[in-house]
């Protein structure tokens, strides 16, 4: 009688292992994840979060304060393709006046609302067409490389159990695209830039959650970010014919950036064809 005894004790304690190890804050939880209702961060994390915030959101403050004040009143930011219309002479003519102090004010805001998910991004490409021509396309390119880095580095400290909350689904998805791909993660990655099948900003959460490599994913983001970049800034060249920014990305827009997200997976594909023959 003694065999069944130790086995009962000793499924016991490792039932109580179990609990245990679910139950430590070490412990891993599966990606994917569902929460059941609670707030997704920890208090670490979202002191580490705020903190964050803070320091950006002083660093840009301090920016305003050290701008020159503009005639035609407050520093605004553009949140609708009619305000884009009414502040392009004004935000035009303050660029001209102080053009150093201007590119870091776009920098920053841009910068800081791509880190922080903050919507509005695409009236500030726009508004790098309207002010500065297809050249704007560097500027547009830059901002959105670093604020797409800072929100890739964010993320990867506290970005596992909001997107897991968010998105369980949808990160599972993509953690079982990047495990297929191997060393052509790039390609992979590129498509996913140039075609609009992922959100960007589900791209810049959860690519360190999935461990993608930062230089991969840099090099993805600034090179794969061009082609929509460069419709944004001509779209911005032309303010007068844009009634909303649904109409930047009508089918034939949506086909040829497809068509380029192609090309950057056919090697993939030829690869695979002659290991198949």
């Amino acid at each position: 009688m003694a065999a069944p005894r130790n086995i009962v004790v000793e499924t016991g304690r490792l039932m109580k292992d179990e609990e245990t190890a679910e139950d430590s804050p070490t412990s891993k939880k599966p990606i994917g994840s569902k929460f059941d209702g609670r707030f997704p961060l920890t208090g670490w994390e979202f002191t580490v979060a705020l903190s964050v915030l803070l320091v950006f959101f002083t660093g840009l403050f301090c920016i305003y304060l050290t701008m020159p004040a503009a005639e035609y009143g407050k520093l605004k930011l553009p949140r609708s393709i009619s305000d884009l219309r009414m502040l392009k002479d004004d935000l035009g003519a303050y660029a001209s006046i102080y053009p150093t102090k201007f590119i870091l004010g776009y920098c920053s805001t841009y910068i800081f609302m791509q880190t922080f998910m903050i919507p509005g991004t695409i009236f500030m490409s726009l508004l790098a067409g309207a002010l500065f021509g297809v050249k704007g396309i560097f500027l547009v390119v830059f901002n959105a490389t670093a604020g797409a880095s800072s929100c890739y580095f964010l993320s990867k400290f506290i970005g596992r159990p909001i997107v897991s909350w968010l998105w369980p689904e949808k990160l599972k998805f993509f953690q079982a695209e990047i495990a297929k791909r191997g060393d052509k993660l790039l390609n992979y990655m590129l498509f996913l830039r140039i075609t609009p099948t992922l959100p960007n900003l589900f791209i810049n959460l959860a690519s360190p959650i999935v461990d993608i490599p930062f230089h991969v994913f840099f090099l993805a983001t600034v090179v794969g970010i061009v082609p929509a970049s460069y419709i944004t800034v001509r779209a911005g060249l032309a303010l007068g014919d844009l009634k909303s920014v649904k109409d930047l990305y009508d089918f034939k827009t949506l086909t040829v950036l497809f068509l380029i997200g192609s090309i950057s997976i056919l090697p993939t594909v030829l690869k695979r064809k002659r290991i198949y023959e």
